[in-house]
């Protein structure tokens, strides 16, 4: 699996699968406790996020993202918290609804000290989600009606569960993005296409 480590910042780790279909992970960490947001287990990247402090807990925001979520609860000796309702305990993360109907629940995490927003399938930047050469996009199955729950934010830093992570123009880029998601619709498609067969 080719894993490349995207972000090392003194609060965060990212980390990204780089074959179809991308996939990225998050350690978040505060006060010396680590979040692992949607995690896929990498050595490397799980070794970064130690060294960012103690993992306190394994985030799923996706019901259908298991990725290695349970594995790595157990591993660590941390709850496995799937779909949490309102918030992550000691944490400084909020939690808001994105996807709310059978079959896709899905969850964000908002953290206002660093204007930081996570959001695990919604949005991405994904070659098959970020279509026409914009950095962020709206996943293909949301793009007739997109979660409105994604306008109430205004980021400076925006993780995606596919693709890395946006360190400058989060706001502009995730407006963009909720503006074109149905003119952008005759592009998903073979973008979809081509990043699900590993296409250059």
């Amino acid at each position: 699996m080719n894993v490349g480590i995207d972000d090392r910042l003194p609060w965060a780790i990212s980390w990204t699968a780089r074959e179809p279909p991308e996939r990225s992970s998050h350690a978040l960490a505060h006060e010396g406790r680590v979040w692992l947001i949607d995690p896929f287990a990498d050595e490397v990247a799980l070794r970064a996020a130690l060294g960012l402090g103690e993992i306190a807990a394994v985030v799923q925001l996706l019901d259908r993202h298991p990725r290695d979520c349970e594995e790595l609860a157990r591993r660590f000796e941390v709850p496995h918290l799937r779909l949490p309702d309102h918030l992550l305990p000691n944490s400084p993360f909020e939690v808001h609804r994105m996807v709310w109907k059978p079959g896709w629940r899905e969850l964000c995490l908002w953290w206002e000290e660093h204007r930081a927003l996570v959001v695990a399938e919604a949005v991405g930047a994904s070659s098959y989600t970020a279509v026409g050469g914009r950095p962020l996009g709206v996943h293909p199955f949301l793009r007739v009606k997109p979660p409105g729950a994604l306008r109430r934010f205004s980021p400076d830093i925006l993780f995606p569960g596919h693709g890395a992570a946006l360190h400058s123009g989060a706001t502009q880029a995730l407006q963009d993005a909720l503006s074109r998601t149905r003119r952008d619709i005759p592009r998903v498609l073979p973008a979809m296409v081509k990043g699900f067969r590993g296409g250059s």
